[in-house]
């Protein structure tokens, strides 16, 4: 089970419903998928709380704050899984991929973490890409 792809596709069907927040279970690569989209300015914020299920036990939650523009229209116009369980995406320093939509950020896991495609160029790493935000 891809447990990135649930991710993403909440927050693709928050977005199309036009919700304000959505929630999905924590992982440590989740929340730095969330910190950067954060800082790229698709999201407003996000933060982790502690939730009880149904058999009393604490869980932890990932709260995404949706953001949209004044006239109600997403910020995020769509986000993808580049790299699946069943096919991999890997890029070497010197090839990363090409955004075919402006204003584009590929998400990429580099051995010194979870990475925007500019920073991975910067800091002259390559790694997996995980997935495309426009």
């Amino acid at each position: 089970m891809d447990t990135l792809a649930n991710m993403l596709t909440s927050i693709r069907n928050a977005n199309a419903k036009l919700q304000e927040k959505v929630n999905v279970p924590f992982s440590t690569l989740k929340e730095s998928i969330a910190r950067i989209l954060e800082e790229e300015g698709f999201i407003s914020s996000y933060k982790i709380i502690t939730v009880q299920d149904r058999k009393k036990r604490k869980k932890k939650v990932l709260s995404i704050t949706l953001r949209y523009s004044e006239d109600k229209k997403p910020v995020i116009k769509g986000i993808k899984r580049v790299s699946k369980p069943s096919r991999r995406v890997y890029c070497s320093r010197k090839k990363f991929p090409k955004a075919r939509v402006a204003f584009s950020t590929f998400i990429i896991s580099t051995s010194r973490g979870v990475l925007t495609d500019t920073n991975a160029r910067r800091e002259k790493v390559g790694g997996e890409v995980l997935c495309q935000v426009w």
